[in-house]
């Protein structure tokens, strides 16, 4: 049960003052749909202004409050922005612009001959200063003095500035004091604040400290559920699988294991002989071969007598996996069959009555294979393809399918830093394939500008015409008027009108039946170029497709890059990606297309990925995925996350667990971070 002094945090947003139907939806979009979330929703940057008695003090870019006699209105027409003329004390003249709806409401703001307090960015376009869009307008300056350092908020459309920082500020109102979790001496070290004065000093301005004690606190509630995850494990009861090898030895693959697949089947083997289950992560780079490792642990378990189950992300990704699982045990008898939420009538029926006389010996499908009325003679080992980003939670559910826990070998073809592997699968043991099988062509990898577009679109008309086919990758859905970005659908439509309908498209906004649909038809040879966003980054092996478009491949970052560029190259023939960037290139947005052309290795790229972006610019598409952390950045998690998790550590070895006074307060920690999964493990938790 969640401790009593947590609730008004968790009480919803909707009981704070002014929060209506109409203001729901829109912080439900932001995932501000409790007090907590709110509390928790940090500015992304702050505004500086300072307060001058007239322009001529000011520079022009600068933030300033000012107080501004109104003049005149000046309506434009068309869609022209509306204009209202005002002075200063000095007799300067600036002009106020508004465009769209904010100019009915600017003419109430400030009517004609009224003084009123403004504060904006001062520009100049021509000889005409200029404050567009001014930020605040106010009758009295005492109370725009108070917003002299002013936090910005991320938004959603249908929320302003205003209305966040409000209810932000009701929600700090609602803050209870909490017991300190954090080891008193770190505290001091740190110079920390306490968890309330942290929260709210992080809302007032530049604080990195209470920046940092927030993060640390994210890291620690992470680090200590991990660690009662893993001690959970030691003590539940798992079935010994000892293979004999004979499956094993029938197998026929065409290739030779590399050094890094082969200690890596070593390793799963020594876990799953022993009596506690096996919680592995395995980590391959594209192409490194990630399905033979898992066959071959696959195989341990049906010697051993036990069945296997493989859970896949999507249902194509699934089919793709029996499809290739079939294959490579041809010849050993081994029963391998396939379950989808597709699978109905007498069909289904059959498939569950294999599962459970035992005749199925490995289960490949989407998570209907582990619905309520799946049920397996003895399933020994659940492979997980962790593409699908299951939370710790998740995959703690997956393996209560059987009367034995059973081993649990999670994949995951994104390499993935060693401080984030830590941060995300610290409950697991870690296998890496960091070798490429033997032959493997590499990926030629070019830069091309955005004024070459014609040139490219050519291009992959001649590359599909010789019969090949080909990905087209944009960062965004559609058009947004605040992005300058290129959209999916609009680059869709350029291209159908240019190569007819062997052009299909695939985004995260279309229906599963339509995405499926059009990924079925690429995936069979019938479509020939597909446009996607990220949504093709795991899970999509097509050898055929030989060839790689990511239009403003600077926005994104380097292992989605990575990602993206492996879903080429899974053929014997040679294959290119084309990194087509716009004209404003930063220094590290430049650095990272180098990196992409140097090197094709997954996890040194993922490290560098890491260092960019911890220098403080994200550009573009970052992914929800990318960490499990709300509060810590990137660079606090590679600074903070070791300090935490020997924290963690201490606290369950040394000082008492969850049972001592500090461990009471850990608790409540967990719980307001909704690590409460980790608690329940313990009994009576």
């Amino acid at each position: 049960m969640r401790p009593d002094l947590l609730n008004p945090l968790f009480a919803e947003s909707g009981s704070l003052k002014g929060v209506g139907p109409g203001l729901a939806r829109p912080l439900e979009k932001l995932g501000l749909t409790r007090v907590r979330d709110l509390a928790y929703h940090l500015p992304d940057r702050f505004v500086t202004r300072r307060a001058v008695t007239n322009l001529d003090e000011a520079s022009v870019g600068e933030q300033i409050v000012v107080a501004l006699t109104v003049r005149e209105h000046r309506a434009s027409a068309g869609r022209g922005p509306f204009r209202i003329l005002a002075e200063d004390a000095a007799g300067n003249v600036v002009a106020l612009i508004y465009f769209g709806r904010a100019s009915y409401s600017a003419r109430k703001l400030l009517p004609t001959g009224e003084t009123r307090w403004v504060a904006g960015r001062l520009d100049q376009f021509g000889q005409t200063l200029q404050i567009v869009h001014p930020d605040h307008v106010a009758e009295d300056g005492a109370g725009l003095m108070g917003q002299l350092n002013e936090a910005v908020y991320p938004l959603s459309e249908g929320l302003t500035q205003g209305r966040v920082q409000g209810l932000v500020h009701q929600a700090l109102e609602h803050l209870p004091e909490l017991p300190e979790w954090i080891e008193p001496g770190l505290v001091d070290k740190m110079g920390w604040p306490t968890w309330k004065d942290a929260l709210g000093l992080a809302h007032k301005g530049q604080h990195p400290l209470a920046r940092d004690r927030l993060a640390y606190d994210e890291l620690l509630a992470n680090s200590l559920a991990l660690l009662l995850v893993r001690a959970s494990n030691r003590t539940r009861t798992g079935t010994p699988l000892v293979g004999d090898g004979h499956l094993r030895a029938k197998l026929n693959l065409p290739f030779a294991l590399t050094g890094a697949q082969a200690r890596s089947i070593a390793e799963i083997e020594g876990d799953v002989a022993q009596g506690a289950p096996m919680l592995r992560l395995l980590q391959g780079d594209v192409g490194s071969g990630k399905t033979a490792v898992a066959l071959h642990a696959m195989l341990i378990a049906v010697e051993a007598g036990a069945q296997a189950a493989l859970l896949a992300p999507t249902e194509i990704l699934a089919r793709q996996h029996a499809e290739t699982l079939t294959r490579m045990v041809a010849g050993t008898g081994v029963t391998i069959q396939l379950l989808t939420g597709r699978d109905k009538g007498r069909a289904r029926e059959s498939i569950l009555m294999g599962l459970l006389d035992g005749s199925i010996q490995i289960c490949v499908g989407t998570h209907a294979i582990f619905q309520e009325a799946v049920a397996y003679r003895n399933l020994g080992l659940v492979v997980i393809d962790e593409q699908h980003r299951f939370g710790v939670g998740q995959r703690l559910m997956l393996t209560q399918k059987a009367k034995r826990t059973p081993h649990c070998l999670a994949m995951t073809a994104t390499p993935i830093p060693r401080t984030l592997t830590l941060a995300q699968y610290g409950e697991m043991d870690v296998s890496r394939l960091d070798e490429m099988p033997p032959g493997r062509q590499a990926i030629d990898t070019r830069v091309v500008a955005q004024d070459r577009l014609v040139d490219v679109v050519e291009g992959v008309g001649r590359h599909i015409a010789s019969g090949a086919q080909a990905y087209w990758v944009c960062p965004m859905v559609r058009e947004q008027e605040t992005e300058d970005l290129a959209a999916a659908e609009a680059r869709h439509a350029a291209l159908k009108e240019r190569f007819g309908d062997t052009v299909v498209l695939v985004h995260g906004q279309l229906r599963p039946e339509a995405k499926d649909a059009a990924m079925e038809r690429f995936a069979s040879g019938e479509a020939k170029l597909l446009v996607a966003t990220t949504v093709i980054e795991v899970g999509v092996d097509v050898p055929n497709a030989t060839l790689m478009v990511i239009e403003q491949a600077e926005r994104f970052g380097l292992a989605q890059l990575h990602q993206l560029r492996g879903r080429v190259g899974r053929g014997s023939q040679k294959s290119t990606c084309l990194l087509l960037r716009g004209e404003a290139l930063s220094e590290v947005g430049r650095e990272r297309l180098a990196l992409m052309r140097e090197t094709q290795d997954g996890f040194q790229l993922a490290e560098e990925d890491l260092r960019l972006r911890g220098g403080g610019e994200l550009l573009g598409t970052r992914q929800s995925g990318d960490t499990p952390f709300r509060v810590a950045d990137f660079e606090q998690i590679a600074r903070l996350l070791p300090v935490a998790h020997d924290d963690a550590r201490l606290l369950m070895e040394r000082d008492g667990g969850l049972s001592s006074p500090r461990g009471e307060a850990a608790r409540v920690l967990l719980y307001l971070f909704e690590r409460d999964w980790g608690v329940q493990l313990l009994r009576g938790g």
